[in-house]
């Protein structure tokens, strides 16, 4: 017998505003990666920036250090995990599912683009564009505000806000360690905070028309 509809993860009132922000992300996306393909040193806009961040000593490296392991295979396996144990213990299977494309598609869009542009630091082998760390820390980040904000029942504006709020203090966040610590220039980590605010979107929305043809729904 079926139920009432599983809600959308992102329904139309919030897929407008998040759709022009997403084709925005990947305009900048592009552009950078057009500007930086094949580079091996920090431009101008990145040695601002750097030059703002400065040299972090202890204790300031030990926070970039442990934001960065959320980045890493590990750390970030750890994330998902909890993330998926707490979609399933509250039988919330399709955002489970959501979760995962979301996150997944964000690694292989980053992971494939960084060949394609080929900027590299510290040596030939390391590529740097986009942030892969920043991508994925952000997509996980956008992912858990579009669910929490949905089950709350915030209105349009109240949640737009705080997704976007919440996109930008994990990449922030994210975004800081990386260039602190000398893993990426400052470029790379505003293409892998693009790149998810991109990808997470056009995740949800095939995700929410499989919801809505019927075969998801609650029994």
């Amino acid at each position: 017998m079926a139920g009432r509809p599983v809600p959308a993860v992102l329904p139309p009132s919030l897929g407008a505003g998040l759709g022009f922000v997403a084709a925005l992300a990947a305009l900048v996306v592009v552009v950078l990666g057009v500007l930086y393909a094949g580079h091996s040193e920090p431009g101008r806009v990145d040695m601002r920036i750097q030059s703002a961040v400065g040299d972090v000593r202890s204790p300031w490296r030990e926070v970039a250090l442990a934001i960065d392991f959320l980045g890493e295979p590990a750390g970030a396996a750890m994330l998902v995990v909890a993330a998926l144990t707490g979609c399933l213990l509250l039988r919330r299977p399709r955002a489970a599912v959501f979760l995962v494309a979301g996150a997944g598609t964000t690694v292989a869009t980053t992971t494939l683009l960084k060949p394609l542009v080929g900027r590299t630091i510290h040596g030939a082998d390391n590529l740097s564009y986009p942030s892969g760390h920043t991508a994925f820390f952000t997509a996980l980040a956008l992912v858990a505000a579009l669910l929490a904000t949905g089950r709350l029942g915030l209105g349009r504006t109240a949640r737009t806000l705080t997704v976007l709020t919440a996109a930008l203090v994990a990449g922030v966040a994210m975004g800081w360690a990386q260039v602190a610590l000398g893993a990426h220039y400052p470029t790379d980590v505003i293409g892998g905070w693009c790149t998810a605010l991109a990808v997470i979107p056009a995740t949800a929305w095939p995700a929410d028309r499989i919801a809505g043809d019927g075969r998801w729904r609650r029994r």
